[in-house]
């Protein structure tokens, strides 16, 4: 796989693959790196909710229906954004799934789709971005959760796989720092975004996650995508050079109340 040379300008525009941008805040990401100037491939199962990302700019954001879990999805998607732009900058691990099961309910079905979507899929599509974010002296974002520090009764699941992202963020950090790349994290808490509702939740189930999420969290309301974004783009830019295997809660204060 061909990746640009370090001797390209600086004054490029940054190339950023963000997964899950079809709607939340994978959506929200791709907007704020593509408002900053960058080139952004926005990465989804659905090509309408792609769509419509990718409507907000359609000269700086381009739509890749693929599935990261299938075999050849993180080759896809590396390809991809090399053909398309020459470079690989940012990669945002964002994409999620969860379902509305619990330990008495699980199938082994729907833990292997959790984790393969959650934690393999991240894993086998970083260390395809490796040569091309070796190559930038680039950064990964990891999308992890507030929940993955504490418990999250009925949906364990869930926040062990994304605890386990937060393990690999520290531990990437440290093994890639060499490299010239750096990691870090983001533990989003209670967001406006419909992933309850792609989850299958009824509309008791969500009012009840709901008001847990609220009675945790100390600024007593919901954050919105863009608050998540916001800080996935600080954590990429190039003046946070010094800072690399962090996790970095955005939660209205959840994670230490």
């Amino acid at each position: 796989m061909q990746t640009v040379s370090r001797m390209q300008t600086a004054n490029s525009p940054r190339t950023v693959v963000v997964t899950g941008a079809g709607t939340g805040i994978g959506r929200a990401t791709a907007h704020a790196f593509a408002a900053e100037g960058a080139h952004v491939v926005a990465v989804g199962r659905r090509p309408e909710p792609l769509a419509e990302t990718a409507a907000y700019d359609p000269s700086r954001i381009t739509p890749l229906t693929a599935d990261i879990t299938a075999e050849d999805g993180p080759a896809t998607v590396v390809r991809t954004a090399l053909d398309r732009y020459g470079r690989l900058d940012v990669l945002v691990n964002n994409a999620a799934v969860v379902t509305p099961q619990s330990l008495r309910t699980y199938t082994r079905p729907a833990a292997e789709t959790q984790l393969a979507t959650n934690l393999i899929a991240p894993v086998l599509l970083t260390q395809a971005a490796l040569p091309a974010l070796e190559d930038s002296r680039g950064v990964i974002v990891n999308v992890s959760t507030s929940v993955g520090q504490r418990g999250w009764p009925g949906n364990s699941l869930y926040a062990a796989g994304k605890a386990a992202l937060e393990v690999l963020t520290r531990g990437w950090a440290v093994e890639l720092a060499p490299l010239g790349i750096r990691v870090a994290a983001v533990a989003p808490g209670a967001i406006d975004t419909p992933i309850g509702d792609h989850a299958g939740y009824t509309p008791e189930q969500r009012a009840a996650i709901r008001a847990w999420q609220l009675e945790h969290t100390p600024l007593g309301r919901v954050g919105q995508p863009q608050e998540v974004a916001w800080a996935i783009t600080q954590l990429a830019c190039p003046q946070a050079a010094f800072i690399t295997g962090v996790v970095l809660p955005v939660d209205g204060g959840a994670v230490v109340a």
